[in-house]
């Protein structure tokens, strides 16, 4: 197998397996209401390979990543669709613990400024 057989095999498997399906399952009903869950599905590989001087052997390797992350669910209702957004919790918890260190640093400037 050259390097090229070897890279498009391993594209096929992993782009094969990077499914919302496949983490989520089928979309769920109830009622006049469906839910049909959505994400983010990344994926990256890359590779190489090559030979040393008049030899007819080639060495080569690669690898892959698959990332899958939920951000929301599509709801569809004889009224309308809706798309709700999963909120980020790295960010929230980010935004509030800034918002924490910010209000102590304003407490304690108000705090001393009353001391004079």
């Amino acid at each position: 197998m050259n390097i090229q057989q070897f890279l498009e095999g391993m594209a096929e498997r992993v782009s094969g397996r990077a499914s919302v399906k496949m983490v989520y399952g089928d979309p769920i009903t109830a009622g006049d209401r469906t839910v049909i869950p959505a994400a983010a599905v990344r994926y990256a590989f890359g590779g190489g390979g090559g030979a040393r001087g008049d030899s007819e052997t080639q060495n080569g390797g690669g690898g892959g990543r698959v990332s899958l992350c939920p951000c929301g669910a599509l709801e569809i209702t004889p009224e309308g669709s809706r798309f709700i957004e999963f909120g980020d919790q790295k960010r929230t918890a980010a935004a509030v613990a800034v918002g924490f260190v910010l209000g102590l640093a304003v407490a304690l400037l108000v705090q001393g400024g009353g001391d004079e």
